[in-house]
């Protein structure tokens, strides 16, 4: 009988994983798993989620959005903690147990699991921390960073189109210098995107990332004239095809580094990011995961 350790974060979303703890247990109990769980808060840190890690664990499941499954994961790596993770979509935004397939329902998404064979995906690297989804820098991208908790789990995504509009007189064209082996660009933009996955705010932006291609998918929305900048933002919000269109870069690499000397911050799935300067590299193969349908 293996035993699973379930790291869930209580505030995520619509707070009702708490509720849905019987049937994480009982879905797992029919295949022969014991639940062992762990409840993020304040008082209680993720660490100490790994105290009695050994053997007999199958894997860790995570219920929470983008943000949560980073945290593990982070700590994970920290302390070399090599067992496959799953995840149950839970939060305000989960674009990567999306982008995996995962079911919203939590005993489909824990019969998928439990059914499922472990793959090797790769994983983002941002100096020192990690990401599994997509690290960002440029305008919008610290809106999840201001946002009021309780705004955001209340009306979910709608909370960052309303935090976007107020964004909108800051409009500003931002000097940046970005370095890899395929491409060079020294000049203005608007925002630069770095995905591991494929959507952020479940629109697929980085519609040929691969999660194991050991390749990250970069995408520069360069400054220019404000209807230039609209017809952009309309091809990517009806997800159509960014490549070789004007005011876009789009390109694959292994390895970038990112200067820039504004006052901006980065983002990491909704959490803040390291300062300038960037060092970002995919990991091909970093992290192993069960219940993917990609």
């Amino acid at each position: 009988m293996y035993k699973v350790k379930f790291i869930y974060n209580p505030f995520s979303g619509e707070k009702t994983i708490a509720s849905d703890l019987d049937r994480v247990i009982m879905t797992h109990q029919k295949y022969d798993h014991i639940i062992v769980p762990h409840r993020m808060c304040y008082e209680n840190p993720i660490s100490n989620a790994f105290f009695d890690i050994d053997k007999s664990y199958r894997y860790i499941l995570i219920a929470g959005g983008d943000g949560t499954v980073d945290n593990v994961v982070n700590e994970m790596k920290k302390r070399n903690i090599d067992l496959p993770i799953a995840i149950i979509p839970s939060g305000t935004a989960n674009d990567f147990a999306n982008y995996l397939g995962m079911p919203q329902d939590v005993e489909e998404a824990c019969d998928q699991i439990l059914k499922s064979k472990v793959k090797k995906i790769d994983i983002g690297k941002i100096n020192h921390k990690y990401f599994l989804n997509v690290a960002s820098t440029g305008l919008f991208t610290d809106i999840s960073q201001k946002m009021d908790v309780n705004l955001k789990n209340t009306i979910g995504k709608l909370a960052y189109y309303v935090k976007g509009i107020e964004q909108l007189p800051n409009f500003r064209k931002l000097k940046i210098k970005v370095d890899s082996d395929e491409v060079s660009f020294d000049g203005d933009m608007y925002l630069m995107l770095v995905f591991n996955g494929q959507t952020a705010g479940n629109l697929k932006f980085a519609y040929k990332a691969k999660v194991d291609d050991g390749l990250l998918d970069v995408i520069i929305i360069k400054a220019g004239t404000m209807k230039n900048i609209l017809n952009v933002f309309i091809k990517m919000l009806r997800s159509e095809h960014l490549e070789n269109v004007d005011g876009i870069i789009y390109f694959k690499t292994d390895k970038l580094e990112i200067e820039c000397f504004e006052d901006i911050v980065t983002d990491i799935d909704g959490e803040r990011g390291p300062d300038f300067p960037l060092l970002i590299e995919c990991e091909k193969g970093g992290i192993s995961i069960l219940g993917a349908k990609i």
